[in-house]
């Protein structure tokens, strides 16, 4: 049985007439009464009771006659749902994220490129950066938002943010306490603190820079607390346990407890980076195509922050 024997059948069900029905399909009366002679040995039952005068519906083609309708919508449907997978409109799109992004716009990014794509699924994951780089090379992320300096081969990449870091005190440490909070410190001032920061698993490129900017400023910092995410780095500092250097994003996490002071000194920009797999953009992954071109366009009214920040 082939859907144009329904479609077919569903036109004489209608029409109780041959050459109607032929008309309104477009074709000649002898291929119709063939397909409807094919339909009834597939179906294994008579669906018309015809002769020179009349055409009518057995009980079976009665019977017959919403399943047929049914079965013609769902076809339907499946073959729109692939078109729209195809122009970009359905399907669904596999996100991976740092926490931190939520601060630096992407929610809402995301609730504008729902809107203009409400058929599309969005799937959310929270991964720190290197578990992104890993989900992305095992092909189960489609793109990423991970803080990295260094974009493995095989990845495309759009830079979304970049920052300066941030001294982050207890709201009880002295130089929280100061007349000016606000005015910036040089970095050696935190010598002798215990040091809150990310761990080298989860983010290598940025452990790895702060502790050199330590060393440039002239102390080994003493690493007490190596944590799997920055907003709990801040609130760790934040109940008085020690003291980090964190992205100037983080500000905007509203922990109470924790203050934010900048430094004297320029810091390596903390960029992030919005990541996918080079072969997926464009006709094999027309939605990703779509997302990327949301987020470029995102970037673009962040433009002159970027500069500034860089």
């Amino acid at each position: 049985m082939e859907l144009r024997h329904l479609r077919y059948f569903l036109a004489l069900a209608e029409e109780l007439h041959f050459g109607r029905a032929a008309q309104r399909l477009s074709m000649s009366q002898p291929p119709l009464s063939v397909a409807i002679q094919q339909l009834e040995a597939s179906v294994g039952a008579r669906l018309f009771l015809r002769n020179s005068k009349s055409v009518q519906l057995t009980a079976a083609g009665q019977a017959l006659v919403p399943e047929a309708r049914a079965l013609l919508a769902q076809a339907h449907e499946a073959l729109q749902h692939v078109r729209d997978v195809d122009l970009g409109q359905a399907g669904s799109l596999r996100i991976g994220f740092v926490g931190a992004m939520l601060y630096r716009g992407l929610p809402q990014m995301l609730q504008a490129f729902q809107a203009s794509h409400p058929r599309l699924r969005l799937e959310l994951r929270e991964l720190s950066s290197a578990e992104q780089l890993a989900e992305l090379a095992r092909d189960r992320l489609d793109v990423g938002f991970a803080h990295t300096a260094l974009v493995p081969p095989g990845l495309q990449h759009i830079l979304v943010a970049s920052q300066p870091l941030v001294a982050c005190v207890p709201g009880t440490h002295p130089l929280a306490q100061r007349p000016d909070p606000a005015r910036p410190i040089e970095l050696a001032q935190l010598a002798g603190e215990p040091l809150a920061l990310v761990s080298r698993d989860v983010s290598p490129d940025y452990h790895d820079r702060i502790l050199a900017l330590c060393a440039q400023a002239g102390w080994a910092p003493q690493v007490r607390h190596e944590l799997r995410h920055w907003l709990s780095v801040v609130s760790l500092v934040s109940q008085g346990m020690g003291v980090a250097l964190v992205p100037e994003a983080l500000q905007r996490s509203g922990l109470a407890g924790a203050v934010f002071v900048p430094l004297t000194q320029d810091t390596p920009p903390y960029e992030t980076r919005c990541l996918w797999r080079a072969q997926r953009e464009g006709g094999t992954h027309t939605a990703l195509a779509a997302f990327l071109e949301a987020v470029r366009g995102h970037v673009a009214l962040l433009r002159p922050q970027l500069a500034s920040t860089a």
